[in-house]
């Protein structure tokens, strides 16, 4: 058993008591075993002791809507309509996509995001046993699915099915635990009807939540009404998919029975401010979703329509974006975006000891370098973390219980491979130099 400690750390806790201990926190191969004030026991008797003078150590950032490969295609093709983005620009380009593209993007972004604190994520793509690979080597934390689109031929459909299926089995639990999965209609508007019931059956069989896009513009919810006859919230529950824990990404456009709707069925909303801003998809309703009890966690959406993978910026825009649309300065305070971003996005997808730094926990953490300007005067950290800190202030990063991170370095991959990498797959797929 390896014991650490790590001394004279500032820690951000998210216990409501107290939220901000300033001491110690020791680990036990991968879980949190005190955090206090006191020295729990003689330096002498620990493996490894850490010095965390000049740090701030808070829980590991959870983003709970991603698709990693598309960050080879960041860039490629901004300031356009969803619609518009998807199939001019995104659709073409992914459909050349080889299962080497996929794995160069999903590592490109698994660097990002370690090297930015995002110790978990939520991925649905395609070649997805690339994507687990790229988990299991890097250390990271992951919930996985296939991303199912259903605008094919019945052969086909039932083929990505029976991999999605396939892939579900063979990777949920694995990397020691740290990959989990899910079943995943695409959407409801690239998805009959019949498909989904189809997936959630097999979700059905094998215990899995499901994750969906949902009511993410405006277009979308009309044209659900007009080829389905209800809004996408009324059309899921009615093939069902509401009856297996499910996380919908968006849900920006929503009536206040909706929001009832999804209360009901404890449906989970991954809230994306930072891609539903640049695509104007409009602001989700997430004080109206808070108010009703509904989990609601983080995202960054693909690199693609982000255009970064920096889940502070994320915390900062739900912070602030609602206090500008409702005129209510305290409708998303700063420690109700930091637990969006940490503690309520791992229960948002199922991991109950993810996500705070208590006994017990994961020890999935990181740590900030606070000896910085922008972090004085020392006033109120949790303050400081949502509307003055960065990826870029992010040093060192644990993840069941080893350090992924140090000084700011990737310790289990090849940084200069990757970049290289993903660049040489842009160009090829491209067929031209961008510099």
């Amino acid at each position: 058993m390896t014991k650490t400690i790590i001394t004279n750390g500032v820690f951000l806790t998210l216990n409501e008591q107290k939220p901000i201990i300033q001491g110690y926190m020791t680990i036990e191969n991968n879980l949190i075993t005190y955090i206090g004030e006191d020295l729990p026991q003689p330096l002498e008797l620990y493996d490894e002791r850490i010095d965390g003078s000049k740090k701030l150590f808070m829980p590991g950032l959870v983003n709970t809507h991603n698709h990693a490969a598309m960050s080879l295609l960041r860039g490629y093709g901004d300031d356009l309509a969803l619609q518009v983005w998807l199939q001019e620009k995104m659709w073409p380009m992914e459909g050349q996509f080889t299962a080497h593209d996929v794995r160069s993007g999903t590592l490109l972004s698994i660097l990002e995001m370690l090297k930015g604190g995002t110790t978990t994520f939520v991925d649905m793509y395609d070649h997805m046993n690339e994507v687990a690979k790229a988990v299991e080597e890097s250390g990271m934390r992951a919930v996985l699915t296939r991303g199912v689109i259903g605008l094919c031929p019945p052969d086909v459909q039932t083929a990505k099915l029976v991999e999605a299926r396939q892939f579900a089995l063979d990777w949920h639990g694995k990397a020691g635990g740290r990959i989990t999965t899910m079943m995943s209609p695409h959407a409801p508007y690239t998805c009959p009807p019949d498909y989904i019931e189809r997936i959630v059956a097999v979700a059905h069989e094998l215990q899995l939540p499901i994750h969906t896009h949902m009511s993410e513009t405006a277009r979308e919810v009309q044209e659900n009404v007009e080829q389905y006859g209800a809004r996408p919230v009324a059309h899921l529950a009615k093939l069902g998919l509401f009856s297996r824990p499910a996380i919908v990404a968006h849900a920006v456009h929503l009536t206040d029975e909706e929001i009832d709707v999804l209360a009901q069925y404890d449906v989970r909303v991954s809230h994306n401010p930072g891609s539903n801003l640049k695509l104007a998809s409009g602001v989700a309703r997430v004080p109206e979703l808070l108010r009703k009890g509904i989990k609601v966690s983080l995202g960054t959406d693909g690199p693609a329509s982000n255009n970064n993978l920096d889940m502070f910026e994320e915390m900062r825009l739900a912070a602030l974006i609602h206090k500008g649309v409702s005129g209510d300065p305290v409708a998303v305070p700063a420690e109700a975006a930091i637990r969006m971003g940490t503690l309520d996005g791992a229960k948002s997808i199922w991991l109950e000891d993810v996500g705070a730094l208590q006994p017990g926990m994961k020890a999935d953490f990181i740590a900030l370098d606070i000896d910085q300007p922008h972090f004085f005067p020392k006033t109120n950290f949790v303050s400081h973390v949502i509307y003055s800190a960065s990826a870029k202030d992010v040093s060192d990063v644990w993840i069941d219980g080893q350090r992924i991170v140090k000084d700011g370095v990737c310790l289990t991959l090849d940084e200069e491979k990757i970049l290289y990498d993903a660049q040489s797959c842009f160009e090829r797929l491209t067929g031209a130099s961008v510099q």
